[in-house]
């Protein structure tokens, strides 16, 4: 019998219930981070099993939603235009004002500083008389839209609750001095916790959230009302936001957010913070304590999806369409909803959820003290469960047959999951329902090879019995039930596409988010109309990238030629939007598309109460991998051999390679789109011509006379990228020649 089996064979039942049970505490203790991000993923899925809750009434949300901005304008609105909004909600008798919505400089479209510059003109001329000087500060004052915003603020009947945000770090804010700093503090002083108790120790403790300084909103504005509170969120490792920051502590100062300082508009309660050693003792509002934890966070009980919450668009109520019924008495949280301009997060319930309602869950929860729960104590709760299964499985297991055992296995975790969910249903408690079920699955995953290792022979052992213990109840039922896998879908030949931005990374850090979104809502919809008309389905949007297929829903024979002759017009598209730019002094784009047409999976895919019209696949993964594969050959636009196939009617292209695509094991001929056939210019048609020349050389290793062929290519057209990077590898081949079974594709390192 070998050493190792000899080793195993010592192992008993008490040896790995002791090491598993120790193992999945240590990964508890150590926060590890694959198994927290599966933690929160759980805490997503007890929301969902819950369901949507109904919100109290207090609160309605006004929204600048897409009918305000065909209305009212583009955005951003001068602020005589807000100040119209705070009138209105004031005279229909709202209890208080919360802006989601930061007035951080003075108003560019306020013409009190150009009046002011023609009477210091006027008065230097000699020219300004009393009347005339009368007149323009009238026009001056009517003219000053911080001011106005700043009167209707401070004679509104209802308090206000301005927004700002912090600048949590040094790096992007340039020089500030200190005069700048302590104005900005200054500004947020309506965001200062009223009581606060500290002790000494709890000055030393660093887990606070710490900014640098306060963004706050202009001088005039800030000091128009004693309310204000930062918009600043944290979403989770996975980009979700589950918490809420509640304080957050800048020059020795702690700040509260938007929510809570608006209920303190509303409620007229002071808040209390107590801060020791350990962290945030208490946080309480009034007589309301908040559960948040010792870094100050208060986890969000979200009550549903987007508009679970009363929306009235703010057209409606600056045009007085709206009755005041629906507003007296109400907590008013004013910002955008509407698509290219709100503050788009990722909550457990939506993937695109506005960072208005975020704080509106919020003060639903302080309102109704429908909190859910995570304390500190319940770590011991965590840490007894999993002591409890690996005690009762390690006593039970080796004494059981393996389909009894794996019947307790499964009770005890309906148990555990079922448990964890009532808590949280019914009571708003938070345990931990990844590391003990991880310690059921890895007790009988463990106890059950032990028990195989021990009781069967040698050599089925040596032959990999462990293999059969993975996850072999998933397995079966896949078998038994293939549809399982369509989860609504169907497989279809399509043409998957997919697009980016080259550079956004850097363009979108010279922008102010404004000018962002101004500059990505152009594009984005540019592009996406081209797609539409094409009769393109768009699948989603990721930032600047543009997912989307052609071939379903509706079927197409000529999808593959639709979305070709798309990505040429979407080029030429871009080619003058380009132009448009730089005569307005904005980022230049340029974006890279990768298609393929294949089989796909396509259809609703989720759960049964959420689903996405989306694609699955290889022939999807690898319209993905195209796109990328556009950095090494200098291109813009790449499809696959499979596309070009059933697209070559349509359009004109080039062969530039084949590659062998991470994940595939056969090579994939890409082509690069050029244009609509007869429109080429002369010179790319001559380079075509060497280039293909060329390529056909260098498949035959003949590296020497393809170097020539992509030179005169390179002679004809020199920003001509692939001849350029071919000619590269055909120096770095004569060098070092690939190897005998080398099949002319090139092999991609990377995704």
């Amino acid at each position: 019998m070998p050493d190792f089996l000899k080793r195993i064979l010592k192992v008993n039942a008490l040896t790995i219930t002791v090491f598993v049970v120790l193992l999945v505490c240590g990964a508890y203790l150590s926060k590890v981070l694959f198994l927290e991000v599966m933690e929160l993923k759980t805490l997503d899925l007890r929301f969902e099993f819950r369901g949507a809750k109904e919100p109290g009434p207090e609160v309605v949300l006004a929204v600048v939603d897409e009918r305000s901005l065909a209305e009212q304008g583009k955005w951003v609105w001068p602020r005589s235009k807000i100040a119209d909004l705070i009138t209105a909600l004031s005279d229909a008798g709202a209890a208080a004002i919360g802006l989601d919505v930061g007035f951080l400089e003075p108003d560019p479209a306020s013409t009190s500083h150009a009046i002011g510059q023609v009477e210091n003109e006027l008065e230097r001329r000699g020219m300004l008389d009393e009347e005339l000087f009368t007149q323009l500060e009238n026009i001056r004052i009517a003219g000053d839209y911080d001011r106005i915003l700043a009167r209707a603020i401070k004679e509104s009947s209802s308090p206000v609750a301005l927004g700002f945000f912090f600048q949590m770090s040094r790096e992007g804010v340039g020089g500030v001095d200190d005069n700048t700093l302590a104005m900005q503090l200054e500004n947020a002083r309506g965001a200062r916790y009223q009581v606060i108790h500290e002790t000494q120790r709890g000055k030393d403790f660093k887990g606070l959230p710490g900014a640098f300084m306060p963004q706050a909103n202009i001088g005039l504005i800030a000091n128009s009302t004693d309310y204000s509170g930062f918009f600043n969120m944290f979403p989770d490792s996975d980009g979700t936001v589950r918490w809420m920051p509640m304080v957050i502590k800048c020059q020795d100062e702690f700040f509260a957010p938007l929510a809570l300082s608006t209920l303190r508009a509303f409620s007229g309660e002071e808040i209390v913070l107590s801060v020791d050693e350990f962290g945030v003792k208490s946080l309480r509002l009034g007589r309301t304590v908040l559960p948040v934890n010792e870094t100050g966070h208060l986890l969000i009980n979200y009550l549903g999806p987007g508009r679970t919450f009363p929306h009235i668009s703010v057209t409606d109520i600056l045009e007085g369409r709206v009755e005041k019924e629906r507003l007296n008495g109400k907590i008013v949280l004013v910002g955008a909803t509407a698509v290219g301009i709100f503050d788009l997060r990722v909550t457990p319930f939506d993937k695109i959820f506005p960072g208005l309602e975020i704080h509106a869950n919020v003060l639903e929860n302080i309102l109704r003290k429908s909190f859910v729960r995570k304390p500190n104590w319940v770590a011991i709760i965590d840490l007894v469960a999993i002591l409890f299964f690996g005690v009762v499985l390690g006593f039970l297991l080796p004494r059981w047959k393996v389909f009894s055992g794996g019947m307790l296995v499964l009770g005890l975790l309906l148990f555990h999951i079922i448990l964890a969910q009532v808590l949280f249903s019914s009571f708003g408690l938070v345990v931990s329902l990844v590391h003990p079920v991880v310690v059921i699955l890895l007790m009988y995953l463990g106890l059950t090879i032990y028990k195989y290792v021990t009781e069967e022979a040698e050599k089925r052992l040596l032959k990999g019995a462990f293999s059969t213990y993975l996850a072999p109840s998933v397995v079966a039922e896949i078998m038994k039930n293939p549809e399982m896998l369509a989860l609504g879908g169907q497989e279809r030949e399509i043409t998957a596409f997919f697009s980016d931005v080259a550079g956004f990374t850097s363009i979108s850090e010279r922008l102010t988010p404004n000018e962002l979104v101004q500059l990505l809502n152009e594009f984005l919809t540019e592009m996406t109309d081209i797609i539409l008309e094409e009769q393109g389905t768009v699948d989603k949007f990721e930032g600047d990238a543009i997912i989307a297929f052609f071939g379903a829903p509706l079927e197409m024979p000529d999808h593959a030629a639709r979305a070709c002759v798309a990505c040429v017009k979407m080029q030429e598209k871009l080619a003058l939007l380009r132009e448009k730019f730089a005569a307005e002094n904005r980022p230049i784009l340029h974006m890279r598309i990768g298609m393929n047409t294949g089989l796909a999976v396509v259809g609703n895919m989720g759960s049964a109460t959420r689903m996405d019209y989306t694609m699955m696949g290889d022939t999807v993964n690898t319209a993905a991998r195209l796109e990328g594969v556009n950095k090494i050959y200098g291109t813009y636009t790449m499809v696959s051999e499979a596309t070009y196939d059933q697209a070559r009617h349509a359009v004109a292209a080039r062969e530039l390679d084949a590659v062998n695509v991470v994940g595939k094991k056969e090579p994939v001929k890409i082509y690069e789109i050029l244009g609509l056939p007869g429109k080429v210019a002369p010179k790319q048609t001559e380079v075509n011509r060497h280039y293909a020349k060329g390529l056909e050389a260098y498949r035959q290793r003949r590296f020497d006379e393809a170097m020539t062929l992509f030179s005169a290519a390179l002679a004809t057209l020199p920003e001509d990228g692939p001849s350029r990077v071919m000619l590269a590898r055909c120096q770095e081949y004569r060098k070092t020649p690939p190897p005998t079974d080398w099949n002319g594709a090139y092999t991609m390192t990377s995704k």
